[in-house]
């Protein structure tokens, strides 16, 4: 957890080793050097797109993972590249570290429902969900109506470049999704916490006080939530939902 935080607190962190830092909250012992070390070695030989694409997707085997969506290892970096499987957004992150090790410049594109990553400075579109597949525009908005059903109308605002940030916010996110069924109140604490490090937010802040409370620490979740409130000034509804969220939680107390 320290060390996310020390990374995100700073400027734009290094994305291999924030999404490790982000990993060891399910692994607090993990060694990030053998994973950083695994980036190199796919890295090697790889001089173009299409020798990533190969690289990647047809040497290495890396897949969507169809089957099983939810799984919590598809938002972990270590297990994406142990198993070979993940979701758009982990298999970005692999694809756009190897390639900036081969001294090629991918980004992220946080189209709704479904990550890309696109070439830099060009119109050229990758699905790694999808085994490496090209796509120009059109094929983009294939998939984003393919995805999300909506029939509203598509352009460049639907594919904005996507920061590191962002990126971190998005894995968190799905992991918080994900740990509200498929997993217990420790694993969605260490999420919360590293998601509010990220970018304070009050759905977040008042989740992690109820997660706290389902620990019996209710009095640390209302320490934390009256805190925040002292921290700064905040919209008037957000200040009476924040303090009745911690009013419930000092009420187990009495």
């Amino acid at each position: 957890m320290a060390r996310f935080v020390a990374l995100v607190s700073g400027p734009e962190p290094p994305l291999d080793e924030a999404a490790l830092a982000l990993a060891a909250g399910a692994d607090p012992g993990l060694d990030p050097a053998p994973w950083l070390a695994e980036l190199d070695r796919l890295a090697e030989g790889v001089d173009s797109v299409p020798a990533l694409v190969r690289r990647l997707f047809v040497e290495e085997g890396f897949t969507g993972n169809s089957t099983d969506y939810t799984d919590p290892r598809n938002s972990l970096l270590p297990q994406v590249l142990t198993r070979r499987t993940g979701i758009p957004i982990t298999l970005a992150v692999v694809a756009i570290e190897v390639a900036r090790r081969a001294g090629i410049r991918l980004e992220g594109v946080g189209m709704p429902g479904h990550f890309l990553v696109r070439v830099a400075d060009t119109e050229q579109y990758l699905d790694v969900f999808d085994g490496g597949r090209r796509l120009d525009r059109a094929g983009c908005e294939e998939r984003f109506r393919a995805v999300t059903g909506s029939a509203a109308p598509f352009g460049p605002d639907l594919l904005p470049r996507t920061s590191t940030r962002d990126i971190l916010v998005r894995m968190l996110e799905n992991l918080r999704a994900v740990y509200r069924t498929r997993g217990g109140p420790a694993d969605r604490e260490w999420v919360l916490r590293m998601r509010l490090a990220v970018r304070p937010d009050e759905d977040p802040l008042v989740e992690l006080g109820e997660v706290l409370g389902a620990q019996a620490r209710w009095d640390e979740g209302a320490r934390l939530i009256t805190a925040y409130l002292a921290s700064g000034t905040h919209p008037p509804e957000r200040t009476d939902r924040l303090r009745r969220t911690a009013r419930s939680l000092l009420a187990h107390l009495n």
